[in-house]
């Protein structure tokens, strides 16, 4: 499921929704990137991602299955990086465990989200610093 797409262009995220038909463009045009957000996404459903931005296929087989080793990959001038979050919950004295397969490229980064890992507040946080944001994709990264 896509919980959040949006283009931003110095700094600043570009008013109005973003459709996934309408991101490959936004993401091809000077000076700007898009970040596209996914939790737990079908196969199906990460297809249609995958064709828009031109996503390798063995990552993409990755990101929906989850259960993969951190790691970092090169596919041409997208990056697949792939991040183990952990949580511990107090009450119940156990530590949950999340993943985030992570897509770089100059013209855009994309999230999935399994488990537990939650990148609202990353995201809220870098919108209030356009001065990071910016920096494009790789500030994206490095926030996560």
């Amino acid at each position: 499921m896509i919980v959040d797409c949006a283009a931003y262009e110095g700094g600043r995220r570009r008013e109005g929704e973003l459709t996934l038909e309408r991101a490959g463009q936004a993401a091809s045009e000077a000076g700007a990137f898009v970040w596209l957000g996914v939790v737990e996404p079908s196969e199906e459903e990460f297809k249609a991602v995958a064709a828009e931005f031109g996503l390798h296929e063995l990552a993409v087989e990755d990101a929906v299955r989850a259960h993969q080793r951190p790691k970092v990959e090169e596919y041409g001038e997208t990056i697949h990086v792939v991040v183990k979050t952990a949580r511990y919950v107090d009450p119940k004295e156990v530590i949950e465990v999340g993943e985030i397969s992570v897509f770089v490229n100059p013209n855009f980064v994309i999230t999935v989200r399994h488990g537990n890992a939650d990148l609202a507040k990353v995201r809220e946080r870098l919108e209030e610093r356009p001065d990071l944001m910016e920096k494009g994709p790789g500030a994206v990264l490095y926030a996560i």
